[in-house]
């Protein structure tokens, strides 16, 4: 049992006490509180301080295999970045790159207090992925790439090919590390699968109880190919094949009309925005406000290394506001306390977690604790103001996850971060 203490407890996005306390016993949080009293319960108990104390945030949709490419595609439109410089990347990597690379990107998560994820991987060698974030001790919810159309070589696969990867993959690793590990059906696009193999997908989902995870809607070149194929617009197709309701991640959709938003609502479909990747690619603005408006569930998400090229949550909340106010013209649009729920419990609903994303006795003890030991973070008189507007994940601590220390003052538990960051460089100087 541990006595974790804080000038501030960011608890969720209406609860923050000052000069208080969390109490971890095994995997849940067993009290929250005020200091003093917490530490005269529990006198006998480690004792840790942190200056801000707050829910570990949540990628919603990341890359971890990409981070190889962190920089190698600056500047390009997002179908030329991702067919003529990010596919060709991916086809190209053996086993041993994809867990340097994934490695990477988990090590990057746990120092900048991301303790659970939606990752979108490749289409091969994802075994090496799912293994890299079992070893690191985040919370994932990951799956393998379909592709199985207009796709570049090394990444086109057969249809029952990829559907029976896919199913075997889901056997082995769903529930894996005590349930910290989960399965999500990855097909990468409607412009690169077929009806097959989106309706392989859905019926997937159905038999093991798991969720779907794919962009939808990013670009404009993207939204003309799908209509020209289908007929539809891109939501209302991937609606036809099964791909929307309430275990279904769908990142980006920026371009979305009227009726396109009211099936997302109808249907409980969960979006995640991902405004760095969306501005570095020109792809437009998502309609943030609308979406909430509509009660859709908006988690956030880094996307990817070649196209942020960070995945520090913390920056993610920061940009996500800021766009969200010059796109409406409205300084009062996604203010700090929104954007914290979208990057806490929002992304933890959307990624399918029971119990994580507060602080709430009772719930999983996924806690970051950040520095405030420097000019950037003084004074801070609104603690959600400071973690959206000017915290960063260099700021961070401390990083558990179902009450486990990942990180704690600079030093990695579980991971070899000289070692990750030095085969992660050998490996992508090729590139």
């Amino acid at each position: 049992m541990t006595l974790l203490c804080a000038d501030t407890v960011v608890c969720d996005a209406d609860r923050a006490i000052e000069d208080g306390a969390v109490v971890v016993d095994g995997d849940r949080v067993a009290a929250v509180g005020d200091r003093e009293t917490l530490a005269d319960e529990y006198p006998d108990r480690e004792r840790v301080e942190v200056d801000v104390l707050a829910p570990g945030l949540v990628g919603g949709h990341v890359h971890s295999v990409q981070s190889l490419g962190r920089g190698i595609a600056d500047d390009e439109e997002l179908l030329d970045w991702l067919f003529d410089h990010v596919l060709p990347m991916e086809a190209s990597m053996d086993a041993d790159e994809m867990r340097a690379a994934a490695d990477l990107a988990y090590l990057e998560f746990v120092e900048s207090g991301t303790t659970t994820v939606v990752d979108h991987l490749s289409v091969a060698h994802a075994g090496e992925a799912f293994a890299a974030a079992a070893d690191s001790g985040v919370r994932a919810r990951m799956g393998k790439v379909l592709m199985d159309k207009d796709s570049p070589e090394g990444l086109l696969e057969e249809t029952d090919a990829a559907l029976d990867e896919t199913e075997a993959l889901i056997r082995e690793w769903d529930g894996a590390r005590d349930g910290r590990i989960r399965y999500a059906v990855t097909p990468r696009f409607a412009v690169s699968c077929t009806e097959e193999c989106l309706r392989g997908c859905r019926e997937l989902a159905d038999e093991y109880g798991v969720r779907i995870h794919t962009h939808a809607s990013e670009n404009k070149g993207e939204i003309e190919t799908v209509e020209e194929e289908t007929g539809k617009r891109n939501v209302h197709w991937l609606d036809e094949v099964g791909l929307t309701g309430e275990d279904v991640v769908l990142a980006h959709c920026v371009w979305t009309d009227e009726t396109e938003r009211e099936l997302l609502a109808e249907t409980g479909t969960h979006v995640t925005h991902c405004p760095s990747s969306n501005m570095k690619l020109a792809s437009g603005v998502a309609p943030i406000e609308d979406y909430l408006d509509r009660g859709i569930n908006v988690a956030l998400g880094n996307d990817g290394p070649p196209c942020n090229n960070t995945l520090d949550a913390f920056t993610e909340m920061r940009q996500a506001s800021l766009l969200g106010k010059v796109s409406d013209l409205d300084p009062t649009a996604l203010p700090a306390r929104t954007v914290f729920e979208m990057a806490t419990r929002n992304g933890a609903e959307a990624a399918g977690f029971e119990n994580v994303g507060k602080i709430r006795e009772g719930w999983k003890a996924d806690l970051v604790g950040l520095t405030t030991e420097n000019a950037r973070s003084t004074p801070m008189h609104d603690p959600y103001s400071h973690l959206v507007f000017a915290a960063h994940g260099d700021d961070v601590t401390l990083t558990m996850v179902d009450g486990d220390v990942l990180y704690r003052d600079g030093d990695h538990e579980r991971m070899d971060a000289a070692a990750i960051r030095e085969r992660a460089s050998e490996f992508a100087a090729r590139f």
